[in-house]
């Protein structure tokens, strides 16, 4: 554009010298000197137009570059935005699946508290019908003291019959009620028992479906959570993928602009090969890059194995999940980070 303004300026400089050497033209001049001068400035002017002329086709060449120009940038910033899209749409899916996380926690602690509250009330129930039990054992041991007692007044009257026919039919009559009480005594306590062993078994089998219910949301959070660690490691995969891509394309470009193009072309026929072809045998055999590609499935490998192992672990282990979850969710941003810069510097 310096350059554009300045062509300007000059182009102005020689309209005003050809209407200065036009108004001299039109001036008389009836010496000699005034022809000679007329022809020179004659001469000046068609300089000037032929140099006018040169600017103005470099004026309209530089143009032709100014709108290119304009219009590669508006390309790439069509690419920025639909990048920041994509950034954006990353970031609303990870915070949906913060919220999922940090929902299936507050269920999951939910289900250990109704656990936990189940698990008292049948220690309650236990200790109510170990109660209760105690209880008839000892009106039972009471009875059957009682029995014994009137066995000794059975005897000491048994003892006395001669003398007290009367009494040992009383007593008689008490032993027959005193037996009787004792039968219902029993029959009472066989339903009592009866009747809390069946609540105890409806307690149970109520305790067992909470317990099967509470097993199929931790297998739902496990496969979630599985599910989740295999598309974060296969969506690292492919950026790595894409940036060791991205990198090629650079390497093709740098070996292009170090090799003329006649000497590529002499090169391909020779080997028989297109110039593409040719240029991955120039990217061919970086070791460093081999060994960089092993370590890092090397620690993708031990990543799986380290959310395995929480997975299997005892509670609680939720923040170190987050953690190991965090940790490649930060790697893909480095990774997206970089690929976006290679992406911009390869363009």
């Amino acid at each position: 554009q310096q350059e554009k303004e300045d062509l300007k300026g000059k182009l102005k400089l020689r309209e005003h010298l050809s209407q200065t050497v036009g108004k001299s033209e039109a001036t008389p001049a009836p010496s000699k000197n005034i022809d000679l001068e007329k022809k020179q400035l004659q001469c000046k002017l068609k300089n000037s137009t032929a140099e006018t002329t040169k600017q103005s086709t470099t004026i309209k060449s530089l143009k032709n570059e100014v709108q290119e120009k304009d219009i590669r940038i508006r390309e790439l910033q069509a690419k920025i935005s639909e990048l920041e899209r994509d950034l954006t749409l990353k970031r609303h899916l990870i915070e949906d699946l913060r919220s999922h996380l940090k929902a299936n926690q507050e269920n999951e602690k939910a289900s250990n508290e109704t656990l936990e509250r189940l698990e008292r009330k049948v220690k309650e129930l236990a200790e109510d019908k170990k109660t209760s039990i105690d209880s008839l054992k000892q009106r039972f041991n009471v009875a059957m003291k009682e029995k014994s007692q009137y066995e000794q007044m059975y005897h000491k009257a048994k003892y006395e019959l001669e003398k007290k026919d009367l009494k040992l039919t009383k007593l008689e009559s008490k032993m027959t009620e005193t037996e009787c009480a004792m039968t219902d005594l029993e029959a009472t306590a066989s339903q009592q028992l009866h009747r809390l062993a069946k609540q105890s078994a409806q307690a149970l089998e109520t305790l067992q479906k909470e317990l099967l219910l509470t097993s199929d949301k931790v297998e739902e959070f496990m496969t979630f959570v599985k599910t989740l660690t295999r598309e974060l490691h296969h969506s690292v995969q492919e950026l790595r993928t894409k940036i060791k891509l991205a990198k090629k394309m650079g390497g093709m470009k740098a070996c292009k602009k170090g090799l003329s193009q006649e000497c590529l072309q002499l090169a391909a026929s020779i080997l028989n090969v297109s110039t593409t072809d040719l240029y991955e045998i120039l990217q061919e055999g970086d070791d460093e890059e081999t060994a960089k590609t092993k370590m890092e499935f090397e620690k993708d490998k031990e990543w799986l194995q380290h959310i395995q192992k929480l997975l299997e672990a005892q509670f609680p282990f939720a923040s170190y999940l987050m953690d190991a979850i965090l940790e490649k969710l930060n790697e893909k941003k480095k990774l997206v980070e970089e690929y976006s810069s290679l992406m911009k510097h390869t363009v």
